[in-house]
């Protein structure tokens, strides 16, 4: 019975096994059929036979790399050959030394002495990774396999690239031998910064011969072209070190060293030499910033969508392969094929932003264990009309040049209370708060201190801003959330924004990470421009070597903030510039401008951002390891460099005025069907320009800002796209009192704008106190009916003056609103003392 038993379980098993077999068969049968009769098999000809060609028509000379890149001012003017500079010696395979051979094959392709050109294992973890991930998410390449891409393909993760760079490698395998190979391999691949084969890489981070390498240095430098950008020596050197020690272990697990050849290697420190005759190397912060931008425009080129939020770290970390991998192979491009790249660069103010920073830290001369100056200052300039950067500062001039670090966008610091108009006061503005009301400044429990622990009661949101008072900060941003305050700047692109953020600390500029000086003149940038942002770049346009242009640059406007609100923040950022702690920076020749300090806790950073209606300009100042600095604060060194700067590039401008905000009354808004922002743009849309603005002012403009004009970037053979141009004209106070003045009999709704806009040009004035009863009460007889001769008729005497809550005349009179607040406003901008600002509680 056990037999029959035994005997039927070996028949299930057997006929289980041809079934099994059979169903292989089918899967394997359908899958050639799918193969050949889906026209795979067609297009995996027609990739075998043009690899075939490609590698038939190479000879050696193929692979000896030439560059050129040429980068240009806005003028046309050359500013510097960084690329073709970097053009090294071509070292044959014996000269090469066997650490660079045995290192490169101990991290990269460990087979590289007995494959094909082509490791099947590594292939099939590549396809198993395709069938998890639905796409190619990781490579099998060899070192072979490596160079075919480096010199004929691009980085796109297709099977149809794949299949090819196979094809690719097995031909160069079959023409050349394995020592070409790897010489081919170590004169092109990328290291980084401009450095393309070992000996410009040698030179460019050791100033040194490739036989004076030790094994650390050259192990050091073989970690980099695996991700250039990751793992780029200068930027994330701790990166460069942990791949180093990985592969001295992988060579001594080979054989390739012994321990204590290990133990030395992995001690050592590497110190960077770069030679002071190489200017090769990109410490010009104009190159640096410009490559950058070009290399991402070249990938916008390739269709790669720039993200700066994900949903998870998973996310995160395949998105940021991606983008190393694009930004390498774009960035190569850049310096191989002979590119011209046009920029926004302004030399001569380049020039004056950089003399600002140096003069104004001249003082300060002790440097770190590596000669860089300890104190450290950054800056960026924004031409207003149309986005772009003209000048960038990331560091002071020093003739030392082993350091490429640009602060002004490579850095991100605490901002301190620069920060609260972006995410505190302009998001309230949107959600009911006028620059006039009014929040109690007091001590309580676990809230900030202000500045001097002095408080000052009831005050309106427009002294707070001026005196930074950080109680006031807290509370409003309190209502507002951090969710709401933080996604302001997460839609300008603030790229380190991180969940430790959404706190009521960072109302004050307590950050996790903290922001650029890039990112903050783009915000500040977008304030001017009535709440429309635009993405910083300086990079207008890009010629390939045939004279091609590849790359034109669209500034694209995306609404950040209403533009009510941008103009209340505008409005209430000149007080900081006329009575509040930004007083010291006020510009030359009543220039007009909006300003904000910023200092962390003890000092450690100072901020400075403002702008006019030409210009924003963001400085900071601070050391690179954080520390405290006695007399550094926002109105000191980073004011100082502002306003030197500001006021030599605005030499001989016209003054502009800012555009006031729509005031209305609750009289004139509830007997309209219109919207609070079509009555404001109806207001813009009455006022008549002043008589005739010179050459240097920006064209009048409507609405949003949104006039478009041709930019004057130099290009070859054709201008610039459009740009935004600064709205109104030179006298917005004038036309705002006449065009209200038609508004008429609105109970002294028009004539309380009038006054706000007029005060606002002089604050501190207390003009003629009793003239709020006319501003309101008789508004047809004073304010409206005169009002279209010049300001309003006497404009002078219906500015808001010494105005009490019951100015502009009676109870239903809208005049006390605005009449009233204005008065408010003056009263307090009196106050000529402001402590320094300070930034977390």
């Amino acid at each position: 019975m056990a037999k029959k038993k035994k005997k039927k379980k070996q028949h299930r098993f057997f006929w289980f096994m041809i079934k099994f077999q059979i169903f292989l068969m089918i899967i394997v049968l359908g899958g050639l059929g799918y193969y050949f009769f889906g026209g795979y098999a067609g297009q995996v000809q027609k990739l075998r036979s043009e690899a075939v060609e490609l590698v038939k028509q190479s000879d050696k000379n193929t692979f000896v790399p030439a560059r050129t890149s040429l980068l240009y001012d806005t003028n046309g003017t050359l500013i510097s050959e960084t690329a073709s500079e970097k053009d090294a010696e071509y070292v044959k395979y014996e000269d090469i030394p066997a650490n660079f051979v045995t290192a490169m094959v101990s991290i990269e392709d460990k087979k590289f002495y007995s494959h094909n050109g082509v490791d099947y294992k590594a292939i099939i973890r590549a396809a198993k990774a395709i069938i998890q991930d639905g796409k190619v998410s990781q490579g099998g390449s060899t070192i072979t396999m490596q160079l075919a891409r480096n010199i004929y393909l691009d980085t796109g993760k297709t099977w149809q690239r794949k299949v090819k760079e196979i094809f690719i490698a097995m031909q160069l395998e079959k023409k050349y031998s394995k020592n070409d190979i790897m010489e081919f391999y170590l004169n092109n691949i990328y290291f980084a910064n401009g450095y393309y084969g070992i000996e410009a890489a040698c030179h460019g981070y050791f100033n040194c011969e490739l036989k004076d390498l030790d094994l650390s240095q050259t192990a050091f430098l073989c970690s980099i072209p695996n991700s250039p950008t990751y793992y780029d020596p200068i930027v994330n050197q701790d990166h460069t070190i942990k791949r180093r020690n990985l592969i001295l272990k992988n060579m001594r697990e080979d054989g390739k060293i012994t321990q204590a050849e290990y133990e030395k290697a992995v001690s050592e420190e590497i110190v960077l030499n770069v030679s002071k005759s190489d200017d090769t190397v990109k410490n010009n912060y104009v190159d640096t910033y410009a490559y950058f931008c070009a290399t991402e425009a070249l990938m916008e080129n390739e269709g790669f969508k720039f993200k700066y939020y994900f949903d998870s770290t998973d996310d995160e970390k395949k998105y940021d392969e991606s983008y190393d991998e694009l930004y390498s192979y774009c960035q190569k491009k850049l310096y191989s094929e002979g590119y011209k790249i046009y920029t926004s660069i302004d030399l001569d103010k380049q020039e004056k932003l950089q003399d600002s920073v140096d003069t104004a830290l001249a003082d300060f001369t002790d440097v770190t264990d590596d000669g860089m100056y300890k104190l450290q200052g950054a800056a960026v300039s924004i031409d207003n009309s149309n986005g772009y950067v003209v000048a960038i500062v990331g560091g002071r001039s020093q003739d030392f040049t082993n350091h490429t670090l640009n602060r002004a966008f490579q850095s991100h610091r605490q901002p301190g209370s620069s920060i609260k108009p972006l995410i505190v006061y302009t998001p309230a503005f949107e959600n009911g708060y006028t620059p006039d009301s009014v929040v109690d400044d007091h001590k309580f429990d676990g809230g900030p201190s202000n500045a001097g622990d002095t408080y000052h009661g009831d005050v309106t949101i427009r002294y707070a801003v001026e005196q930074s008072l950080n109680t006031v900060a807290w509370q409003v941003y309190e209502d507002v959330t951090p969710e709401t305050g933080l996604k302001y700047l997460k839609n300008m692109n603030f790229t380190n924004i991180v969940d430790s953020d959404y706190t009521i600390a960072t109302a004050l500029g307590g950050f996790t990470t903290g922001t650029s000086p890039l990112e903050m003149a783009s915000a500040y940038a977008t304030l001017e421009n009535d709440g429309l942002y635009r993405k910083p770049t300086c990079v207008t346009s890009i010629v390939d070597g045939n004279e091609n242009i590849v790359y034109t640059s669209s500034p694209v406007e995306t609404v950040i903030y209403k533009e009510t609100a941008s103009r209340m923040m505008t409005d209430v950022l000149t007080g900081v510039m006329a009575d509040g702690t930004g007083r010291k920076a006020k510009l030359e020749n009543d220039m007009p401008c909006a300003g904000k300090t910023g200092t962390t806790n003890d000092k450690k950073d100072g901020w400075f951002c403002g702008y006019t209606r030409y210009y924003t300009t963001s400085v900071w100042v601070g050391c690179d390891m954080p520390e405290s600095v006695s007399s550094l604060t926002g109105s000191s060194y980073p004011a100082q460099i502002w306003k030197q700067y500001m006021d030599d590039i605005h030499d001989g401008l016209t003054p502009l005025d800012f555009l006031p905000y729509a005031q209305m009354s609750q009289d004139y808004s509830d007997n309209d069907d219109s919207t609070y922002e079509e009555n404001a743009q109806e207001l813009q849309d009455e006022q008549t320009p002043d008589d005739g603005a010179a050459a240097q002012t920006p064209d009048a403009a409507t609405g949003n800002g949104a006039t478009t004009d041709q930019s004057q970037q130099t290009t070859p053979d054709q201008s610039t796209t459009g740009t935004t141009t600064p709205s109104g004209n030179t006298n917005t106070t004038d036309t705002t009192g006449g065009n209200t003045g038609e508004a008429g009999g609105n109970a002294g709704t028009t004539g309380g704008n009038t006054g706000a806009a007029t005060d606002n040009t002089t604050p501190g004035d207390t003009t003629n106190s009793g003239t709020g009863n006319t501003t309101g009460g008789n508004a047809a007889d004073a304010t409206g009916a005169d009002t279209t001769n010049t300001n309003g008729g006497s404009t002078g005497d219906t500015t808001g003056g010494n105005t009490d809550s019951t100015t502009g005349g009676g109870a239903g009179n809208t005049g006390d609103n605005t009449g009233g607040n204005t008065g408010a406003d003056t009263g307090n901008t009196g106050d000529g003392s402001s402590p320094a600002d300070q930034t977390t509680p």
